[in-house]
């Protein structure tokens, strides 16, 4: 069973392969991290480590019994009590409920582990199994993303209120046990 783990430095390598097997996924509906991600990705992921040893961010991968990433997610700019929530599932992932019940693991775990009472996602427009899956998790639409906020794509704003619980007609009871 998949399992949802702390970003550590351990994980790098199935992260970079994670990232570079679905890089044209990914592309389709959020924006390319360009040739010099990769390039540098030693450099970028000890700066995230840094980012979370200094409480600015968290990370968590999903990873699958093989070891494998099954997905990133990400609580960014952590301040009080809020934190911008960003996410990417791999394609062979996509459409099994991963996102949606990752992002409800991350609602129950957060208030207590990063004191965050607030979750704000912005979703492109040219993604709506994302929009879909915020919606289920319990996040509602609050206004249009600025281009600036999604790297030149217009998208919506989502945002889950974690101190009033999750909107119980939305949860099925299923459990898995974006910077994106």
């Amino acid at each position: 069973m998949p399992e949802l783990q702390r970003l550590n430095a351990g994980h790098a390598p199935a992260v970079l392969d994670f990232e570079q097997l679905n890089r044209t996924y990914f592309a389709a509906s959020i924006t390319d991290r360009g040739d010099d991600y990769f390039a540098r990705f030693t450099d970028g992921y000890n700066a995230l480590l840094a980012e979370q040893e200094a409480g600015i961010c968290a990370f968590y991968v999903l990873v699958a019994e093989d070891g494998s990433i099954l997905g990133r997610f990400n609580l960014i700019d952590i301040e009080d009590g809020t934190a911008q929530l960003g996410y990417r599932v791999a394609q062979h992932a996509a459409g099994h409920g991963v996102a949606t019940a990752t992002v409800r693991d991350l609602c129950r775990l957060t208030p207590s582990r990063h004191a965050l009472h607030t979750l704000r996602a912005a979703v492109t427009h040219q993604n709506p199994a994302s929009q879909k899956a915020l919606t289920k998790a319990g996040f509602t639409p609050t206004g249009p993303a600025a281009p600036t906020d999604l790297g030149g794509k217009q998208g919506t704003w989502y945002q889950r209120d974690l101190t009033l619980g999750p909107k119980s007609a939305t949860l099925p009871t299923t459990s898995t046990g974006t910077h994106q």
